[in-house]
């Protein structure tokens, strides 16, 4: 598949918002696409260990040079995860992202008892996926939503930027390549939202999560990229 490269003027500008009372403080660095930020509900620059409100469920999860590693253990049999537990529902991530040899990494949204969606990031694709939200207790399954082919080098930041309104779902890399899809399955409210490896290590940073509400000029920036 081609990828996005759609940038109008409209969404060029950096966004900023109130966070309350005489402060002010940045919006993402990557403008969104299909929603308008709000109040700024989570910040964690990852310089420091994991807080009370992760969970890490399996994985070698360290602060290495100022920022959080997270690497899978063979011993594990399955791939390095941590969750931050936060009620949301429509809402903007922003976090950055930097290969040190593993296979992929994701970003996991997820209800109290199960997967919801996810963004998928390997050295070549961007994906958006609904997930399979019974695990091996059901017959639902997985289903990729969109992919789009990038070329991320070792060693290299990118900045991911993930909007969820409703039933749709949008990642931004870079500002530059962007998957989206919808599926009745993304809709309501989410219960906690997870970082995962899949190989050696991944590096993060600058996590930022915005409250939000939708765009009046989505449908239209969709039809446009639905033609690039």
């Amino acid at each position: 598949m081609k990828c996005h490269h759609f940038l109008s003027a409209a969404i060029l500008t950096i966004l900023t918002m109130r966070t309350g009372v005489g402060q002010e403080a940045p919006g993402p660095s990557i403008p969104p696409l299909m929603s308008v930020p709000g109040k700024l509900l989570y910040s964690d620059d990852f310089s420091k260990p994991f807080g009370k409100q992760w969970r890490v469920g399996k994985g070698k999860w360290e602060v290495v040079d100022g920022v959080m590693r997270g690497a899978e253990l063979t011993s594990d049999m399955h791939g390095a995860v941590a969750r931050h537990e936060m009620p949301f529902d429509n809402v903007i991530i922003q976090f950055s992202v930097k290969f040190d040899g593993a296979k992929s990494t994701s970003l996991s949204i997820n209800k109290s008892n199960g997967h919801l969606s996810r963004v998928r990031i390997t050295p070549s694709d961007l994906t958006v996926q609904k997930d399979d939200q019974d695990g091996k207790k059901g017959s639902d399954k997985a289903l990729v939503l969109d992919s789009r082919k990038v070329k991320l080098a070792p060693g290299e930041w990118h900045t991911v930027l993930v909007e969820l309104q409703g039933t749709e779902i949008v990642a931004s890399l870079d500002g530059k390549t962007v998957a989206f899809g919808t599926h009745g399955s993304i809709e309501g409210p989410k219960a906690n939202f997870g970082l995962t490896v899949a190989g050696e290590a991944v590096s993060f940073k600058n996590l930022r999560v915005w409250d939000a509400s939708a765009s009046k000029n989505w449908p239209a920036t969709r039809e446009k990229l639905r033609t690039n």
